[in-house]
């Protein structure tokens, strides 16, 4: 059986206006201890263009801060689960967030943005009844998913910027 795996505790403040999930961390992250760790995984890119910071070029901690400073927010779908390698369809016995809970704490929030089909599946059903929150279903920025060219991907997670103002 594969080892159970555990998400990382949300990175958020309380003036958040942007949540971003996604499912669980792969690999790499959860070796480094960071969101988004793997080199091929352009979350940092997406969002940083999307906000105009060039997040890449910055280290850990700095990344997380202007995140914050922008009002964005940082958490996973899945708090725990079984699986072998990083892939979301790998996910067993998933024990989801508290993703009401967390909404809850953050009453500037105007957006949830889903990094992939996975993130969304969980979490669409637990903040459907929000009516105060947009949902975004944004493609994953992980290598995995090759199929949409990345200058799609820019464009579609560029929405995160309407929800910042």
């Amino acid at each position: 059986m594969s080892a159970r795996k555990a998400a990382f505790a949300p990175v958020a403040a309380p003036d958040a206006r942007v949540l971003i999930l996604g499912s669980l961390p792969g690999e790499a992250s959860l070796a480094a201890r960071r969101y988004y760790a793997h080199p091929q995984n352009r979350f940092w890119h997406l969002v940083g263009k999307a906000i105009g910071i060039d997040l890449p070029a910055l280290d850990y901690e700095a990344r997380l801060a202007r995140l914050k400073a922008r009002g964005i927010a940082l958490w996973d779908t899945v708090a725990s689960a079984r699986r072998i390698g990083s892939g979301d369809a790998a996910i067993r016995a998933a024990e989801h967030a508290p993703l009401a809970q967390l909404v809850a704490t953050l009453p500037a929030l105007r957006a949830v943005a889903f990094n992939g089909r996975k993130s969304a599946a969980i979490g669409r059903p637990q903040l459907a009844g929000h009516p105060a929150v947009t949902l975004l279903d944004l493609p994953s920025s992980s290598p995995a998913y090759a199929a949409m060219p990345l200058a799609e991907k820019e464009r579609l997670w560029a929405r995160l910027a309407d929800f910042l103002g």
